[in-house]
């Protein structure tokens, strides 16, 4: 077992480089640079010449290292997180790209990660009752919730949510982490009631979708290992239907739902970050949104590369379940 979690995180290395280095060319794409952005920034809001234009790029590419050629940008972004875990500086906000993250992302995969559990937690109970009751009236209203919550997209209802939060009950709990008064007080229990008053449409819409999955998953596994012969085998020996189910079909249908956790996780943090940003919460999504506008390198990559990190590191913790549900994996 020790050989296998040792393999599996060795093999993350070089996938974890080749996804760097990809991610930081890719956002070198597009046209211009943060200095640009900046200049045209500038030129809207005062009146500078072209030559005080022209004056201000070259400062700025020369302070932030602009001028240098991409793959001495990247070198030298790499090696500072390896040896320093140092991720840059922002050139936006003035300030190192650590210092974010450390206030964004940890509330991002917090949320990501309550949201996760429940939506499997619903999901996989909801599927057993779908696929115990196949064809029947709640196996129906189960199959129609999880085509609605698979199809629906998470921005169009955050965007539904929002304008009945904001329209129709004109309520101020939108665009912000906390109300202004709970905002500089320290952690209570009514701070963190106003928090869950705030954020409540971000669990919900990551759950529905992680739910809706986790319960088609469930569904079909259970009804494909009710149909082996073990089960009538057992069903043969005396057992009863609900001996039969949670006994035999159940832990063999969890193995492929294990596995799904690799995909299940990006899924939801996905959805915190679509929700968070048409919300505007202050997690990582809006940042990173605010980032790739401002053409922030440094802090578009790091957030990249954090969000790539914690999904290898789910996908790794998947296996590894998966390892203990069933030794024959430890032996690939």
């Amino acid at each position: 077992m020790l050989s296998f979690i040792i393999r599996r995180i060795l093999y993350s290395i070089p996938l974890l480089f080749i996804i760097s280095i990809l991610i930081f060319f890719i956002i070198q794409l597009p046209p211009g640079d943060y200095a640009t952005w900046y200049v045209s920034q500038t030129k809207a809001l005062a009146n500078i010449t072209q030559e005080q234009a022209i004056e201000l790029t070259i400062t700025l590419r020369e302070k932030y290292g602009l001028n240098d050629p991409i793959v001495f940008q990247y070198l030298n972004w790499i090696k500072n997180i390896i040896f320093y875990f140092d991720f840059g500086f922002s050139m936006h906000y003035n300030k190192p790209v650590s210092e974010m993250l450390a206030d964004r992302l940890p509330r991002t995969l917090i949320i990501a990660l309550i949201c996760h559990f429940f939506a499997t937690t619903i999901g996989v109970t909801i599927g057993i009752y779908a696929a115990k009751n196949q064809n029947k009236l709640g196996d129906n209203i189960a199959t129609i919730f999880a085509f609605l919550g698979m199809t629906i997209p998470r921005f169009f209802l955050a965007l539904l949510i929002m304008y009945w939060l904001a329209i129709v009950l004109n309520s101020d709990n939108t665009g912000s982490m906390y109300s202004p008064y709970y905002a500089v007080q320290p952690m209570s229990f009514a701070k963190l009631w106003n928090g869950i008053l705030h954020i409540w449409p971000i669990f919900a819409i990551a759950v529905l979708g992680g739910l809706a999955y986790n319960m088609r998953v469930m569904r079909g596994n259970l009804l494909d290992v009710m149909r082996m012969q073990y089960i009538e085998t057992a069903r043969a020996k005396g057992l009863s239907e609900n001996q039969t189910l949670y006994r035999h079909a159940v832990p063999n249908a969890l193995h492929p739902l294990v596995m799904f956790q690799g995909i299940a996780l990006p899924y939801m943090l996905m959805g915190e970050l679509e929700a968070a940003i048409v919300l505007s919460i202050p997690t990582a999504g809006p940042l990173l949104v605010e980032s790739i506008q401002r053409q922030d390198t440094y802090t578009t990559a790091a957030i990249l590369f954090c969000l790539t990190v914690i999904l290898v590191i789910g996908n790794i913790i998947a296996d590894i379940l998966l390892a203990v549900l069933d030794p024959r994996v430890r032996q690939n």
